[in-house]
């Protein structure tokens, strides 16, 4: 079982560079300081104002997200798994003038590393929570990071979205995979990545578990949240069913034939009681 980190970071740790020269990361768009990343963007008259507020982004991967709520007022850490994603985003980071702190670590070590309720807001971002084992471990996380009255703000991927896949066979729609957290995890050989790139990889299989929108929300609750928002969306900041979606002028990826059937993405709100 604890396997599955050491399988993932290989892949994480080999596609930083490929996804930091990717055009879909944009970084050469934050020379720009009023530029904020397209997940952030699209979060803005949600998160409401941050400056001032102590936050984490857990899972931060190569930090543009972090680096947004910085720009937002928030005074910001990361933490992630993978040593390159972190080196990455302190450098990314450092050179745009930011002053954030950026830790390696497993998000279940989370506490252990940067302190009990020290954190205003925990943020999380798309695709994180998806990697996960536990997600009762997660939540404990987020309530032990966060101050009392704190707020947890998590955009993901909707489990329904997860469910799905496009049949190799017909190019269909189908439901290929669990929409409840598994014990075992689902286990993909595939190459490439999200983003843009030409780069090839060696580092291909990933152990990965879905987790429905009720066992998010209930663990939660178990850990000493209270769920104050919950707004599910038709589109997501990337392609996840190729060749039946169509992508908006604000860059997010919804289908293309009757959008309104598919819930692609949702946006999270919590506070710890």
């Amino acid at each position: 079982m604890d396997d599955y980190r050491t399988v993932n970071r290989a892949s994480w740790d080999e596609r930083v560079s490929a996804h930091a020269a990717s055009p879909d990361y944009m970084l050469d768009k934050f020379a720009d300081p009023e530029y904020l990343s397209q997940v952030v963007q699209f979060d803005v008259p949600r998160l409401g104002d941050i400056a001032g507020l102590r936050g984490v982004h857990l899972q931060c991967h190569i930090g543009t997200d972090t680096v947004s709520l910085a720009r937002l007022g928030a005074r910001m850490s990361g933490l992630d798994f993978s040593a390159p994603a972190i080196e990455q985003a302190q450098k990314f980071a450092d050179g745009l003038g930011h002053e954030i702190d950026f830790h390696q670590a497993d998000v279940y070590d989370a506490v252990e590393v940067l302190g009990e309720a020290q954190y205003d807001l925990v943020f999380t971002g798309i695709g994180a929570i998806g990697w996960l084992p536990s997600i009762q471990r997660w939540a404990d996380v987020v309530a032990g990071l966060l101050k009392p009255g704190g707020r947890l703000f998590i955009r993901e991927g909707h489990p329904m979205l997860w469910s799905l896949g496009v049949s190799k066979t017909s190019g269909e729609i189908v439901l290929d995979a669990p929409y409840f957290e598994t014990e075992a995890p689902q286990i993909w050989d595939e190459g490439g990545t999200y983003v843009e790139t030409d780069a090839e990889f060696s580092h291909n299989t990933t152990h990965e578990w879905n987790h429905g929108l009720g066992e998010i929300f209930t663990a939660l609750t178990k850990a000493g949240l209270d769920v104050t928002d919950l707004e599910e969306h038709d589109s997501a900041p990337w392609m996840p069913l190729a060749g039946h979606m169509t992508r908006d002028e604000q860059g997010e990826w919804r289908l293309t034939d009757q959008p309104e059937r598919l819930p692609a993405t949702y946006t999270l709100q919590a506070r710890r009681r």
